[in-house]
């Protein structure tokens, strides 16, 4: 596995230091510190329309909806015919976060999800296929005599993206299809509150049968949450959601000010760590925050200025690692915030994504820390039962520098992983 973000040769070498930490004896052992999830598997198409189209097709701007299969045929003939579409990619937000994970970590994913038995060349599931890492493991998807679910991506004059989803079979997982002992040795379970917006839904019965063989094995459950207008509609399942089963709770402005009620995004995360033990909260042109549990006395104070806003002092303990609160004796929140990387992009090419980088960088420091326990179980970083191996404020960084990738190209999914040198970018960003 990779060590996320930049590390410095100095922590780990040379192997004479004194002060070194004693490596296991099972360094080189071949194990997997895979991620799993489960998702809607869609083909994204996008394409440029005005406001007057997604009125003739009573297409609320801004927000998901279903639409029919017929309708979909309908609409995609004539989008292909006008020469409005630019691109069809493998979607879905934990497709999209897993196969980012797989690039930036060079470490497996394992996709649950159901999709059509039958696949040809150049149809919807070769695509999805062809455009998703190797890393992401396929084998365990359920295969379904329906096509493939399919999500239009219509992107207005102004930038707003509204998507209007065919089914499919993207609703199709079985419980029968879920691998509990993949879940149990995994480093993370990752869901999205699509999948459970339909509580009648065999994915749905799929997804909570996951997440109670997680929370049995404390294995982390991660949700991304969708679309706001799905967050508002249940909000109250949501927080229940939340509180009973997960741990890491990421979001966009929109969707926190949906759950919480509140638009501050400092007390947004305040009140969504009453819930959960870690939030990722990506706020646009304001960059990125979040939020985290530890315990008082393994907080650790940040070296940076203090800012306040909203909340006083807000990153006093931003050097700080995130744990669960039912592993802390004394909990506090903790907070880190970080302005766009170099400022943004000069051209934004695609905000479709743009959170999922994020989470995939939050994922491959989780799975670090996995990683680093089993091989150096002894070292001082695992003094408690901590769910990142980096600080609050490291985590931003390589975040954000990860969004800043996805919103420099056309495709949510990343096709490499971050260049290796930036002779623009100031060394002394990157140190800890």
């Amino acid at each position: 596995m990779k060590f996320p973000g930049r590390r410095k040769s100095k922590h780990y070498f040379p192997v004479t230091e004194k002060d070194r930490v004693n490596i296991d004896h099972n360094f080189m052992t071949d194990s997997s510190y895979h991620v799993i999830g489960i998702d809607q598997l869609l083909v994204d198409i996008e394409c440029q329309v005005e406001d007057s189209f997604l009125e003739e097709y009573r297409l609320q701007k801004g927000q998901s909806q279903l639409i029919d299969h017929r309708l979909c045929d309908e609409i995609y003939e004539r989008l292909r015919a006008e020469k409005r579409i630019h691109g069809e990619f493998a979607g879905g937000t934990v497709g999209n976060t897993l196969h980012n994970f797989s690039v930036l970590s060079d470490e497996r994913a394992v996709l649950l999800g159901a999709i059509s038995k039958q696949i040809t060349v150049g149809d919807y599931s070769f695509k999805y296929i062809a455009s998703t890492s190797s890393k992401v493991d396929l084998n365990h998807l359920q295969p379904c005599p329906s096509p493939m679910g399919r999500a239009m991506c219509f992107i207005t004059p102004d930038g707003e993206r509204t998507f209007g989803i065919s089914k499919g079979c993207m609703n199709d997982l079985s419980p029968d299809y879920i691998p509990a002992a993949l879940i149990e040795r995994s480093c993370a379970l990752l869901i999205s509150a699509y999948i459970l917006r339909d509580e009648a839904a065999p994915i749905f019965k799929a997804t909570l049968k996951a997440c109670v063989i997680a929370k049995a094995a404390k294995v982390p459950i991660v949700l991304t949450l969708g679309t706001s207008g799905l967050v508002a509609e249940k909000s109250e399942f949501f927080k229940k959601f939340i509180a009973d089963h997960v741990n890491v709770l990421a979001m966009n402005h929109d969707e926190a000010r949906a759950l919480t009620g509140i638009e501050d995004p400092l007390l947004s995360l305040q009140d969504a760590l009453q819930i959960t033990d870690l939030a990722l909260l990506t706020v646009g042109a304001q960059g990125l925050y979040i939020g985290a549990i530890v315990d008082e006395k393994f907080a650790r104070l940040t070296k940076h200025e203090l800012h306040t806003k909203s909340i006083v002092n807000y990153n006093q303990y931003e050097y700080s690692r995130a744990m669960r609160r039912s592993d802390c004796e004394n909990p506090v929140s903790i907070y880190s915030h970080i302005n766009p990387f170099m400022g943004g992009p000069l051209e934004i090419r695609n905000t479709n994504g743009a959170g999922d980088g994020a989470l995939a960088a939050l994922l491959h420091d989780m799975a670090a820390n996995r990683y680093h326990f089993s091989k150096i179980p002894n070292s001082p970083k695992h003094a408690a039962p901590y769910l990142t191996y980096s600080s609050l404020a490291q985590i931003c960084k390589y975040s954000n520098r990860v969004s800043f990738e996805i919103l420099s190209r056309n495709s949510p999914r990343l096709f490499r992983g971050l260049p290796e040198k930036e002779e623009s970018l100031d060394e002394a960003y990157w140190a800890k």
